[in-house]
């Protein structure tokens, strides 16, 4: 497993930054800022990261993990350990997808936290991730099956994030 730092955490990595209270920056000095005007705090245990985007980070994919809605533009500040960053490549599958079917969430994280998880490319958990938020927030798709929604929707999305079957071909064999 690749170790990484503050001379190589920034390049085709996926991390998720716990978002800290701000009141560290009254108090420190950033190291570096970035073009996009990201600042970077470096420790000898993590990095903290000020900005306003969150998501994919140039080659990067970083979450600002937060018990708040973050909102793209206002700025927050996330920390990560050294240890929280992964090699990021489209050449092995290492992301798994969770799914809180009682709060309607659902996200992608790295294979290091599952040992038992069906994984994907990133850029195929992202897309997935998208079409599941999609299943939560619109009924519509349910018009032709005669199944409770909420059940039907359960048995859609397990079986999607446990397969790489497309979603039209789940849709069709409940049918």
């Amino acid at each position: 497993m690749k170790t990484f730092t503050s001379t190589n955490f920034f390049a085709h990595t996926f991390c998720e930054f716990q978002q800290v209270n701000s009141d560290f920056l009254t108090k420190n000095k950033f190291h570096f800022k970035s073009k996009a005007g990201s600042q970077y705090f470096y420790t000898d245990e993590g990095v903290y990261r000020y900005s306003n985007h969150w998501g994919r980070v140039a080659n990067c994919r970083w979450r600002l993990v937060s018990n708040e809605k973050i909102k793209n533009q206002n700025y927050y500040l996330g920390f990560a350990k050294w240890t929280d960053f992964y090699a990021l490549n489209e050449t092995e599958k290492q992301f798994y997808i969770s799914v809180d079917f009682e709060n309607k969430t659902v996200d992608f994280h790295h294979k290091e936290t599952s040992e038992t998880a069906f994984l994907f490319f990133a850029e195929t958990a992202q897309k997935r991730v998208a079409q599941i938020r999609k299943l939560f927030s619109d009924d519509t798709w349910a018009n032709y099956f005669v199944t409770d929604i909420e059940t039907l929707r359960k048995k859609i999305i397990s079986a999607y994030i446990q397969s790489n079957k497309t979603l039209q071909q789940i849709k069709v064999e409940l049918r």
